[in-house]
């Protein structure tokens, strides 16, 4: 066999421990994802992620706040001193050959004209692992050969990992957790180094071949490399399995289990559970389904299988290729925060999976309620808090989804919804932190959530006899909802005779008071910054779209915070946000420039919906913002300008792409234009503010 011949100078002998331990500095990979997946079933607890630079990106296990990997991709020589790795040399493409099921295909095409990749991508539902049907096409230039180039990082640490290679197969492993990777055909060699060092890409790179073969690389940045089939090499498909355990005896049985059912048994089965979800759904506009069927499974491929109800707000880590992968303490958006998931949860109700939605309630009110009714930032899936602030609306918006789904028995409310109406009526209105978790003070989208979840816990409340507390949560509501413009309106702003500013720190919003904005953006007078949070108060019921307040501050904001991309119209957060990519294109580090959100075409278009205008041309600005493999995004690019070729106009940028909001925002205003009406106003809400 060459390719063994090329890989391995010498015959097998004892262990070998490689060179140049630990490695270069770890670091993740970009946000911007073009796929993900994971089985539709609770049993296989693996979750992939896809990178626009065409190769697999974070895998997670157990659970969806876990990650374990960083890359996964192809090398290619000719053995003469030709040689390309996918991520660098190839231009790629993603596809999605089943609008049903979460399964994807990289076509990457070496810009070279040499050769061209095809990798599919499914986990095994009935077991741990990943699986990949790779073929390599060769166009011209004469026989090639391929390495896969496999980078672990376990416990969301790029360090510490020890490696192995045994027989054909690699394995990674670390306290309480390991991945091993195999092949069928199986690799003809293996070796596991230290990237940057000894992971063979250098060697390959210099003379097309491997000079060394370890088989031990203990504590350390592992990476690992090993020889594709000849077969491969000749244009047959082979399989890759990365299987997870809790041990490496685990692992490399997880992978073979894997290998021995077929890839084609596990799509077939894999596929099957996504089109059962699929076929459970509320159906939308035929020319939305496919968009529709994507973002709705994104939203399900985003709860933990072993924490039930836990939804991340996205499986990535926002311009993760610039994020230090040295410390298990990353958490990235692979976390939870109770506004997203109140988001994803009435999506969830929108759509008809009800009982995604009662998990996520249970899982807010069993895990993250804090004693004193509160509820964090953020939290690891077990409820411990990651950021330590304090946000009203999220304290808020579990009340609101309580009402939503019905939860209002004695326990529920005497354990979760009257302490948490308890806090924000004491603590509120004012913020610590408003929705972008940057400022404190009267925020109009934070009172809009107080409010209604203040209303909707007194509703509660008159359910459970509890007559005192109706009386005191309503009184407090309407309080603060006739104190709202007071608060958070300004009449000496410079754009118009009177809007909603963006949030008042002091709730005095005409004394003009020094806003910095707490992420790079600068310091401004706080009548200056504005954003569209207002929108809230039309969205839960507290004010009716045709307000003429509302009104006049949607023409503020669309001259001052709209952008006419080419997909359609795009708004930022507020404007002066520094939440974003830098000038020249390198992630947000505490500097940088914000971008346009497409939630926002989407909070406008329910808004549309609920002043019986026509919607549609909002969700289609959503569809086309987009990418390939139909993943809604954190942030799009704002400007025809471009410093990277992947920054495009209206479309994803590095910092997350899914993330679960924008998803949940696509799909619920899919069914809000399908119905002609707001699914999430809960209607309490409206009836006590509009008799």
């Amino acid at each position: 066999m060459l390719l063994a011949c090329i890989l391995v100078t010498a015959p097998a002998g004892p262990a070998q421990t490689a060179t140049g331990a630990p490695g270069e500095k770890p670091v993740w990979t970009n946000g911007n994802k073009t796929g993900l997946g994971t089985s539709a079933t609770e049993t296989s607890k693996v979750w992939f992620t896809l990178g626009e630079n065409g190769a697999l990106n974070e895998v997670y296990y157990p659970t969806i706040d876990r990650a374990n990997t960083r890359d996964l991709e192809l090398a290619v020589t000719d053995g003469h001193g030709f040689f390309e790795i996918e991520s660098r040399d190839t231009d790629r493409a993603i596809q999605t050959p089943d609008p049903a099921a979460l399964i994807f295909t990289q076509v990457n095409t070496s810009k070279s004209g040499r050769y061209r990749v095809r990798k599919t991508y499914i986990t095994d539902p009935a077991g741990n692992t990943l699986l990949v049907r790779m073929r390599l096409t060769t166009l011209k230039g004469g026989p090639l050969r391929a390495f896969l180039y496999f980078d672990p990082a376990l416990k969301n640490s790029g360090l510490r990992d020890h490696g192995s290679a045994s027989g054909q197969t690699l394995i990674t492993s670390k306290e309480g957790v390991a991945c091993a990777l195999a092949a069928s055909p199986a690799f003809t060699a293996v070796s596991t180094g230290y990237a940057g060092r000894s992971d063979g890409l250098k060697e390959l790179r210099s003379g097309s071949k491997l000079a060394h073969r370890y088989t031990d690389a203990p504590d350390g940045n592992v990476a690992q490399i090993a020889a594709m089939p000849a077969s491969f090499n000749g244009g047959a498909p082979a399989t890759i399995a990365l299987g997870f355990g809790s041990n490496a005896g685990e692992a490399e049985a997880a992978a073979k289990a894997s290998l021995k059912r077929g890839f084609d048994t596990a799509r077939a089965l894999y596929a099957a559970g996504w089109h059962k979800y699929i076929a459970s759904l509320k159906t939308v506009e035929e020319r939305y389904r496919r968009q529709y069927q994507m973002s709705a499974m994104v939203l399900k491929a985003h709860e933990d299988k072993t924490h039930r109800g836990a939804i991340a707000a996205s499986l990535t880590i926002p311009w993760g290729n610039e994020v230090d992968a040295s410390n298990e303490d990353v958490g990235g958006y692979h976390l939870v925060w109770s506004r997203d998931l109140y988001e994803v949860a009435t999506a969830f109700i929108a759509i008809g999976d009800r009982a995604a939605a009662e998990r996520a309630l249970d899982y807010l009110f069993d895990t993250q309620q804090k004693p004193d009714g509160s509820f964090p930032q953020n939290s690891w899936l077990d409820g411990k808090p990651y950021w330590g602030s304090l946000q009203m609306d999220e304290v808020a918006y579990p009340l609101i989804l309580a009402w939503q789904l019905g939860k209002t028995g004695k326990t529920t409310f005497e354990k979760h919804v009257k302490p948490a109406a308890e806090f924000v009526a004491s603590h509120g209105p004012s913020t610590p932190q408003e929705r972008w978790e940057e400022e404190t003070g009267y925020s109009p989208s934070t009172i809009a959530a107080e409010i209604a979840g203040l209303i909707c816990a007194a509703e509660i409340a008159r359910i459970n006899g509890d007559a005192a507390a109706q009386q005191r949560w309503t009184k407090t509501a309407d309080e603060w909802a006739r104190n709202l413009e007071k608060w958070t309106v300004t009449h000496t702003g410079p754009y118009a005779p009177r809007y909603y500013i963006r949030i008042a720190q002091h709730g005095k919003p005409d004394s003009g008071d020094p806003l910095e904005i707490n992420n790079g953006g600068g310091t401004f007078d706080e009548r200056a910054i504005v954003d569209a949070g207002f929108l809230e108060l039309v969205r839960l019921g507290i004010r009716k779209p045709g307000d003429p307040l509302i009104v006049e501050s949607l023409a503020v904001t669309d001259k001052i915070i709209q952008v006419k991309t080419p997909n359609g119209p795009g708004w930022y957060r507020y404007n002066h946000d520094g939440y974003g990519e830098k000038p020249d294109g390198r992630g947000y580090d505490e500097t940088g420039v914000g971008r346009l959100w497409p939630i926002f075409a989407g909070e406008r278009g329910e808004y549309e919906v609920a002043a019986g205008h026509d919607a549609h041309p909002y969700l289609d600005t959503m569809q086309r913002m987009a990418n390939a493999g139909g993943m809604l995004s954190e942030q799009v690019w704002d400007r025809a300008e471009s410093p990277k070729p992947w920054l495009k106009f209206g479309q994803g940028t590095g910092s997350a792409t899914p993330l679960a909001w924008s998803n949940a925002q696509f799909v619920r205003l899919a069914v809000a234009i399908r119905e002609h009406k707001a699914p999430e106003m809960p209607e309490v809400v409206y009836r006590h503010f509009n008799p």
